[in-house]
């Protein structure tokens, strides 16, 4: 019988290794690229650095109350024949040794984390980029206020270049979050909070509304693009110029002339033509990667798709199904993706 249940035991034992191991097999950062944990900005280091440290030390106190349990365990375990323990009554030292080491623990945690708290919280380097980023149910509008022009969902800065970042709120409550530039902050209706980060490497970073804030929260997506200097100001220069102008003649012309006759003029603004403030600015829409909020891939499908049936691509949005024919949404499509 003993053989029995030690081999049943050497099983469960082995089934729980292998499983284990599977589990942490699966984990890396290529397949969750919104992952805090890989900082890439300096105010998404200072936080991972203060987060290894607490989890140092918690480790530490871990080892030390688990080692001190068994030891206590096995050296006073009951004994066949052994006399009862003698009753202690106060202990000084031991008082007094744990008294000290929460406040010992306690300073551990504490002082790291607002000196961290400080140098996060502080007025942003000089020379500072500023974006003012408003939330809307449900994509993010950035304004570019020195460099006087409005995108929408998707957001460009220079590597190595503060970024000081304002914002604000069209409606209810949102937090705006890129996990790899860390510093996760609400963004209130009828006040302005900011925060700064320095991104210190290229490419493009996910980011999301991280406060539930309605129906399709889980949808309201945006993108950052850390680009060189040199990229970031010839994006810069391109945004300022004005929306294409099309062949009337063309599919794209008709696009435009559906684009002035319906409700999209109402609710967008294309610089020079429109001047609706509901939906984000088109001016640039085709040289953009995504629609509908970072939802989808800019592609002239998912347009006729998000044009034909917003409503159930993105529960609860705004965006009005305008019942327009097959022909005025390819139309139409062409006309937006042609404003590059």
């Amino acid at each position: 019988m003993p053989h029995r249940k030690n081999a049943r035991t050497n099983r469960w034992l082995g089934a729980l290794l292998v499983g284990a191991t599977a589990l942490i097999a699966g984990c890396n950062s290529r397949d969750y690229p919104q992952t805090s944990l890989t900082p890439r900005s300096d105010y998404a280091m200072a936080v991972q650095k203060l987060l290894e440290q607490q989890v140092m030390w918690v480790t530490i106190i871990f080892i030390v109350v688990l080692g001190l349990l068994l030891v206590a365990v096995f050296r006073f375990r009951s004994r066949p024949g052994a006399p009862d323990p003698t009753p202690v009554h106060g202990n000084t030292a031991l008082e007094i040794a744990w008294t000290i080491a929460p406040a010992i623990i306690l300073a551990l945690v504490a002082v790291p984390t607002v000196m961290t708290i400080f140098k996060t919280q502080g007025p942003p380097p000089p020379g500072a980029l500023t974006v003012k980023v408003v939330g809307h149910q449900w994509w993010w509008e950035f304004q570019y206020p020195e460099q006087g022009f409005v995108t929408g969902s998707e957001m460009h800065v220079p590597v190595h270049r503060p970024i000081l970042v304002q914002l604000e709120s069209a409606d209810v409550i949102h937090s705006f979050w890129f996990p790899a530039m860390g510093g996760k902050r609400d963004v209130v209706p009828a006040h302005t909070n900011t925060m700064w980060f320095t991104p210190d490497t290229l490419g493009e970073f996910p980011g999301q509304c991280a406060e539930l804030c309605g129906l399709s929260h889980a949808n309201m997506h945006m993108k950052l693009f850390v680009e060189t200097p040199e990229q970031f100001d010839a994006w810069v220069a391109h945004q300022k110029t004005g929306p294409v102008e099309p062949d009337s003649t063309t599919l794209a012309g008709q696009g435009k002339k559906i684009f002035l006759e319906s409700a999209c003029v109402s609710c967008h603004t294309i610089n020079g033509l429109s001047q609706g403030v509901i939906g984000p600015n088109l001016t640039h829409f085709g040289s953009r990667t995504s629609i509908a909020g970072s939802m989808f891939t800019n592609t002239p499908d998912n347009l006729g798709h998000w044009i034909q049936a917003p409503d159930k691509e993105k529960p609860g949005t705004l965006m009005l199904n305008l019942g327009l024919a097959q022909d005025q949404i390819l139309a139409l499509e062409a006309y937006l993706e042609s404003l590059k």
